[in-house]
């Protein structure tokens, strides 16, 4: 995501290299660019321009560091102002309330069935003492009711829904009297959406939220249709009071608009941004990290998040201790391989890599390790531990059971073997 911004961005920064110092001529003609990159990724105008000006300000005045470079200063800046614009801190969700109640808005299409499942499995994981109910109020559009169902059985949520009603704020506060029988603490509405802003709709998230008076009310925006989902997040705050913003379809998006100008133009937080198609692809959205994302200097913070989330530490001090010694052995090199699948595809985890975002072909290491994981699974424990040694026959026979060539294992062994040495030789503190 991002890429076409980012390199329009970076091309901007360059012209600034053969520059000594900032002036008042050279500041302008990178502005002037940032600013066309920024309209091209379709940023609202006003924005574009306040963001602009800003930068302008920035670079003249004397908050510019003198020991760096033009474009380290110019970069600076304009990271600084990318955070200011998209909110500074992460957004808290509100979840007070007994139960406390959350209902997605937004059109048809941007994903708010999806996104109102991803976002019950969150609070589910991260607030793991509170139940969450997940509510069909969207009774318009064809199997969004069974769409909801199905991901709620996939992420192991309850999905409350009334068979034949044809009003949604009944749903509503039947659902909510449910939560209170029940002892759920969150209930998610995943409300009705149309083609384009209509008077109707309006009405009935008005009357929802007069009937439940939810604690949170979040706007879930395309962020693939960029300006047009900041004037739909605009409307919708006129009408309802958003508390804040969801921005759905970033891994497919090639363009920034909406996260760089959504908070601006509302004045109501980023909460959340999917990440991709999985009921567990959603994460805090980060200012920081945006920035970082915009600029193509990866994506750290998620990454040490991500982390600490799949890995155990008693496990992973065994494994330093073995690390320190260089005597782990394929088990162990398969279990880290399930930890990092548990991270996300290996394309993503490269990207929030800083320096690696640019680069092409990223899926090729995802196919590595599928193969490398085949070859091991054939292998038998005795060889997994390397109690035994790995001679041509053996080789053979993991070729085969694996689906792989004889090439390949001897390739796979190779590096594993390689990879021992090295951090034999040059110490684990070093190596990591």
């Amino acid at each position: 995501m991002f890429q076409a911004l980012t390199e329009k961005l970076q091309n901007a920064f360059s012209f600034l290299k053969k520059q000594k110092k900032l002036n008042q001529d050279n500041i302008a003609e990178a502005a002037r660019q940032v600013r066309l990159a920024l309209l091209q990724a379709d940023v609202n105008y006003k924005v574009a321009t306040s963001f602009i000006e800003r930068v302008k300000e920035k670079c003249q005045g004397d908050i510019v560091i003198k020991s760096v470079t033009p474009t380290q200063q110019f970069i600076k800046i304009v990271h600084d102002e990318l955070i200011s614009f998209m909110g500074e801190e992460e957004a808290t969700l509100d979840l007070k309330g007994n139960p406390s109640v959350i209902m997605l808005c937004g059109l048809q299409g941007s994903g708010k069935t999806t996104q109102a499942a991803k976002l019950g499995a969150f609070i589910k994981k991260k607030e793991q003492q509170r139940k969450v109910l997940l509510v069909a109020c969207d009774l318009q559009r064809p199997a969004a009711v069974e769409q909801l169902k199905k991901l709620g059985e996939d992420a192991s949520l309850t999905v409350f829904s009334i068979e034949g009603e044809k009003d949604p704020v009944v749903v509503a506060k039947k659902a909510v009297e449910k939560a209170k029988e029940e002892f759920f603490d969150v209930v998610i509405l995943d409300t009705a959406g149309r083609l384009h802003l209509d008077e109707e709709l309006m009405k009935e998230l008005e009357k929802i939220k007069e009937e439940v008076s939810p604690r949170e009310i979040l706007f879930v925006a395309n962020a693939a249709i960029g300006q047009d989902a900041v004037k739909t997040a605009f409307e919708f705050d006129k009408r309802v009071a958003i508390t804040g913003t969801i921005l759905s379809m970033l891994d497919g998006s090639a363009r920034a608009g909406a996260a760089i100008s959504i908070r601006e133009v509302t004045q109501k937080p980023l909460k959340f941004e999917g990440i991709g198609e999985r009921t567990s692809d959603i994460q805090v959205f980060n200012p920081r990290s945006m920035a970082d994302r915009i600029l193509g200097m990866g994506d750290v913070i998620n990454l040490v998040k991500r982390v600490e989330e799949v890995i155990d530490k008693e496990e992973n001090e065994k494994m330093e201790k073995k690390l320190k010694k260089a005597d782990f052995h394929y088990g162990d090199y398969l279990k880290q391989m399930a930890m990092v699948k548990k991270m996300g595809s290996m394309k993503s985890l490269l990207g929030m890599i800083p320096g690696m975002s640019g680069l092409d072909n990223l899926d090729f290491s995802e196919d590595e390790l599928k193969k490398i994981e085949a070859i091991i699974y054939s292998m038998t424990p005795e060889e997994r531990e390397e109690r035994v040694e790995l001679e041509v026959s053996r080789r053979k026979r993991v070729a085969k059971g694996s689906g792989r060539s004889l090439d390949d294992v001897n390739h796979m062994i190779k590096s594993f073997k390689r990879l021992k040495t090295f951090i034999k030789n040059k110490g684990f503190e070093k190596w990591r």
